[in-house]
């Protein structure tokens, strides 16, 4: 599930809930016992089974994969996978070339360590006074324009306007609670789209471990256009203070002292590929039309700090932050430290010290790429075939930003309007009830167990949808429980933004979005496979693959009864 759409207010309100989420936390039991940590692969069989799942996702999520990151050479061989058993199963490529491939415009940024900042005669250190955010290709020339500062990042009553902003430097002081990389989205919108420059004073220095998050990044020209928008600088505290002449001075608006340089950010082209295969319908009439399966290909790769304790991680993860990413960095008690050392210290005993670096991404969304392969097989082997035309699309770059499925609905290849339905798989591999899954809108920690699935959006566009899905896990004895409290109009955590089923929504294509939602090892390096509930991955297969036949025989396309986005706006849950 994509880190990149979650908004400053987010986690704002993550923020305010953290002493409930932990005294919660600790009324729950641990997670279940884990798996081996590798698993000769067998054959696969035409049917839906956990023993399938199960050696699919010890493959696609092995350490030889390298997380998977779009723009790598590692999501490449992810993809190549993929590829490799739906071209073995017989489906039609629906690619581009008349392959299974869809090739997106990714480009990969850096930025130039010889570029300069001065404030009168004192010289800005690179990497350690500043160090820029890489987004798009620049050479953006500081001298002569005007440094004012634009307010706290916190604080939208302080912001200046947008008129304010055009043709300067403005820096912005952001609380040390945000993030630095979600500091980035702010720096985005369209009130500094004009400026020239966008310092973020965040840290009271810049960590070594951030250089390589900044030092590259990959973005995604639509429509082959660049990315626009100010280069965005980070700066220490102390520049801050250098250039309004120290706290007392930072007043929105406040001009500060000229700053001379040059900021240079590199392109490169970058690889990243959708794969794309279709199951033809069997009614002549209606094998035109498309119920479309998706699941994303790509995870966040290898971490940038280096190799970490994966046992330590796991048992402070569970202790401190049970949503993984998705809960803000807490301040421990002594008993939960003591908790957390008494939990690694058994896992130590159990594994010895493991070093990790590699986020598996074995949920997210190793899941449902293979949990959509293992569908696919049940598809291609059945002797009978649905009405409508069933299309699988693996999308990439999902966690950079849904650069796959905003390519492939900008960019089908099949009739946009040709699709009826588009169900989404992203995280259904977890769900027990020691799962911390998610929140209420209040700020309420919800947890897993027997059944257990999320639906988001399944009547936003479609009640028709909605009920469909519900019909046929109560005809078919699936036997969930669907949980809809992530669905909530105004839900801080936007889940409905969040994941590939979006792109399709904006176009008017009624969706489905299934997960069994968060846990502690959202984006860290302990997300592998041997922490997989791989029966339940089995049942949620079945149920999309028992609704996708279910929308594909429909005598009518499902009816979309709510208002259409506008699909070049912003999302909004």
């Amino acid at each position: 599930m994509s880190y990149a759409r979650v908004l400053v207010g987010s986690l704002l309100a993550l923020a305010t809930a953290l002493p409930a989420s932990l005294a919660a936390q600790a009324e729950h039991p641990v997670s279940p016992p884990e798996l081996p940590l590798k698993l000769a692969p067998r054959p696969t069989t035409p049917e839906i089974t956990a023993r399938d799942l199960m050696t699919r996702l010890y493959i696609f999520a092995d350490d030889s994969m390298m997380g998977r990151e779009v723009g790598t050479e590692y999501n490449l061989k992810g993809t190549a996978y993929i590829e490799r058993e739906v071209r073995r199963l017989g489906l039609v490529p629906a690619g581009e070339d008349g392959g299974y491939f869809q090739n997106i415009p990714l480009f990969s940024y850096h930025p130039d360590s010889g570029s300069t900042m001065r404030i009168g005669a004192q010289s800005l250190a690179y990497g350690a006074d500043f160090l820029p955010l890489a987004r798009s290709e620049k050479r953006v020339v500081l001298d002569g324009a005007a440094v004012v500062y634009g307010g706290s990042a916190a604080d939208s009553g302080t912001w200046i306007s947008s008129d304010a902003a055009a043709g300067k430097v403005v820096v912005l002081s952001v609380p040390t609670v945000l993030h630095p990389f979600r500091n980035a989205l702010f720096s985005t919108t369209s009130r500094y789209g004009r400026a020239v420059a966008v310092l973020l004073a965040s840290l009271d220095r810049i960590p070594a471990g951030l250089h390589p998050y900044l030092a590259q990044n990959t973005a995604m020209k639509a429509d082959g256009s660049p990315t626009i928008g100010p280069v965005s600088v980070y700066v220490t505290p102390r520049v801050l203070a250098t250039l309004f002449g120290g706290a007392d001075n930072l007043r929105s608006g406040a001009v500060g002292q000229a700053i001379t340089g040059a900021i240079v950010v590199h392109e490169t082209q970058a690889p990243g590929r959708n794969v794309v295969a279709v199951l033809r319908g069997a009614d002549s009439r209606l094998k035109g039309e498309y119920v479309a399966l998706g699941a994303h290909n790509d995870h966040i790769g290898v971490r940038r700090g280096g190799a970490v304790d994966h046992d330590s991680v796991r048992a402070f993860n569970t202790i401190a932050r049970p949503q993984g990413a998705d809960s803000p960095q807490p301040l421990l008690s002594e008993a939960q430290m003591a908790r957390i050392k008494t939990m690694t210290d058994s896992l130590h005993a159990l594994h010895g010290v493991r070093r990790d670096s590699i986020n598996n991404g074995a949920d997210d969304d190793g899941s449902g790429t293979v949990s959509l392969l293992e569908i696919a097989e049940a598809f291609a082997t059945s002797r009978a075939r649905p009405k409508r035309s069933i299309l699988f699309v693996w999308h990439t770059g999902e966690e950079a930003g849904l650069y796959g499925s905003q390519h492939f609905t900008d960019h089908p290849t099949v009739p946009r309007d040709s699709i009826v339905a588009q169900l989404n798989m992203d995280m259904v591999g977890r769900g027990a009830a020691s799962d911390v899954t998610g929140e209420t809108k209040d700020g309420t920690l919800v947890y897993g167990g027997p059944g257990y699935l999320q639906l988001v959006g399944s009547r936003r566009l479609s009640t028709e949808l909605g009920d469909l899905i519900e019909q046929v896990n109560r005809e078919k004895h699936h036997g969930f429980t669907f949980d809809y409290s992530m669905d909530v109009n105004g839900h801080p955590q936007n889940i409905y933004c969040r994941s590939d089923h979006y792109e399709y929504a904006r176009y008017g294509i009624p969706i489905v979005f299934l997960t069994t939602g968060g846990h502690a090892d959202y984006h860290q390096v302990t997300d592998e496979p041997q922490y997989i509930d791989y029966d339940r991955m089995a049942q949620v297969a079945s149920l999309v693959y028992d609704a996708a036949w279910k929308i594909a025989d429909l005598d009518h396309r499902v009816v979309v009864d709510k208002p259409k986005p506008d699909p070049k706006g912003a999302c909004s849950q």
